[in-house]
């Protein structure tokens, strides 16, 4: 007879165990801030306001001068001309070193080249000077005014009053006489403005140097021949 063994019982299997999926770690940053569109910074709105104003003054300069300069171009005041036209000798004594006393008259031709502008003489003196050196004293001429291209004539009286002179001045009167050629030069001394419509400008000095050479024998009195006037020097 077979005999039964009861063997133990197998312990229950466990189940299959699951592996635990591996954790991950996120970072959470604040969002990014858009920029906004089409809006300037305050920098970019100064730069620009300061380059527009630039701009404006250095139109507005440009257009400043060159209206400067066509008033210049179009009334710019030219220089006067002085030309001696005739000279008479009334006396001339040399006699009395070292002073001289010497009398003339000259008639003077005063011209405005000017179109569109007016002159204005003030302090206006005339002297007569021999190899650079006085030989009458400084008169004094009335004011004087001179219309857009106008021309006046003037005939001054000279001298009159003994002026100390060298003896180089004498002797070479003396000789020049002699040989009937003098060389003299009138000078006159002034200040002058221009006038254009109601604008008058500044004075500026006026000194006008005109020689000449007269045909002059000792002893001769009244109108002398001119042998050689050139037109005057005129400085501004």
């Amino acid at each position: 007879m077979a005999e039964n063994h009861h063997l133990p019982p197998l312990p229950p299997t466990p189940p299959p165990q699951t592996q635990a999926p591996p954790l991950i770690y996120q970072h959470h940053l604040p969002p990014e801030k858009p920029m906004a569109k089409g809006k300037p910074s305050h920098y970019t709105k100064t730069s620009s306001t300061k380059r527009s104003i630039c701009t404006f003054i250095t139109i507005l300069l440009l257009l400043a001068g060159i209206t400067l300069l066509v008033l210049w171009l179009v009334y710019r005041p030219h220089k006067p001309r002085f030309t001696v036209v005739g000279a008479a000798v009334y006396s001339m004594n040399t006699t009395t070193l070292p002073l001289m006393s010497t009398t003339m008259q000259f008639t003077i031709l005063i011209r405005n080249p000017n179109k569109r502008t007016s002159i204005y003489y003030d302090r206006f003196s005339a002297f007569v000077s021999y190899r650079n050196q006085a030989i009458t004293p400084k008169i004094m001429l009335p004011p004087l005014y001179l219309e857009k291209h106008s021309t006046v004539s003037l005939s001054p009286v000279i001298g009159g009053t003994p002026v100390p002179v060298s003896v180089e001045v004498s002797n070479g009167l003396m000789v020049d006489e002699a040989y009937g050629v003098v060389g003299l030069k009138l000078v006159f001394l002034g200040r002058l403005r221009w006038k254009v419509g109601a604008i008058r400008t500044s004075h500026y000095g006026l000194y006008v140097k005109c020689d000449m050479l007269i045909g002059l024998k000792k002893g001769f009195v009244g109108q002398v021949p001119l042998l050689g006037a050139p037109p005057c020097k005129v400085d501004v």
